[in-house]
């Protein structure tokens, strides 16, 4: 028999706290596909960011947090790498879009490069742009105007900006915190088209409080409540024939 193939990343008995003595993430193991995304669901203060957060050590910015467990990215465990190499390997798409208001449009898809001290010549800067651009779905619209600031664009715009500044550093994984809840549905369905494209290149972890978009766009669902990771499945078995009963009541609107 086959031995199962071991996930681009891998949580392994991942526990998580702000406090002494409270866990906001308890014993959680997971495998993530490669080209794959996942959806991470749950009520709110369920653990669902922490748990993302702690892929690219975002949680380190509070000084009271103390992470136990591995979670592995390629079989290397970023609890003990540096933190600039993980955030390279590991990108980051907030709820709300937010490109660095005084950079130019162009100079927001290169910003991972110039933050890391990595540098390029005119025209490799120039080819990361766009494909990083066509990549998001956003050339067409501002190839006329790279050099005017990203602020100036919409809201659905400028998250998709920023999901260009994450794909250009061309990580292993995306890590996305609700990418779409400060947009419009028309916005929004623009993103998921977009992941579901990115998707070929790219491996995605996704929280969502929008239970319908992760039926829509995720291969695998993860369901956390209480800090605890409930049940893990493709996303299919979980909408359709969830396995614990915690996870039947939240689908069906009865918490959360």
């Amino acid at each position: 028999m086959q031995p199962e193939k071991q996930g681009i990343l891998e949580f392994r008995d991942v526990s998580i706290s702000y406090t002494e003595g409270k866990w906001a993430v308890r014993n959680v193991g997971a495998a993530i596909k490669e080209k794959s995304i996942t959806a991470i669901m749950g009520p709110s203060g369920c653990g669902k960011s922490t748990l993302l957060r702690s892929v690219n050590r975002m949680h380190e910015l509070y000084p009271e947090i103390r992470t136990t467990g591995q979670i592995l990215l390629d079989g290397r465990d970023v609890l003990k790498m540096n933190a600039m190499e993980v955030r390279r390997r590991a990108g980051m798409v907030f709820q709300r879009p937010n490109p660095f208001p005084t950079m130019s449009i162009y100079e927001n898809v290169l910003a991972g490069y110039r933050l890391n001290g990595i540098r390029l010549s005119r025209q490799e800067k120039d080819r990361i742009v766009e494909e990083s651009l066509r990549n998001v779905g956003l050339w067409d619209e501002v190839k006329d105007g790279l050099m005017k600031r990203g602020s100036f664009l919409s809201g659905g715009q400028q998250q998709r900006l920023c999901i260009a500044r994450a794909v250009a550093l061309r990580p292993r994984i995306l890590l996305m915190d609700e990418p779409t809840s400060a947009l419009d549905p028309i916005a929004t369905r623009k993103i998921e088209d977009m992941l579901l494209e990115l998707k070929k290149e790219f491996t995605i972890l996704i929280v969502t409080h929008n239970m319908s978009q992760a039926a829509r766009i995720s291969d695998d669902s993860m369901f956390m409540y209480l800090g605890e990771l409930v049940e893990f499945s493709d996303t299919q078995s979980i909408f359709t024939n969830p396995r614990d009963k915690r996870t039947e009541e939240y689908l069906s609107g009865q918490f959360g």
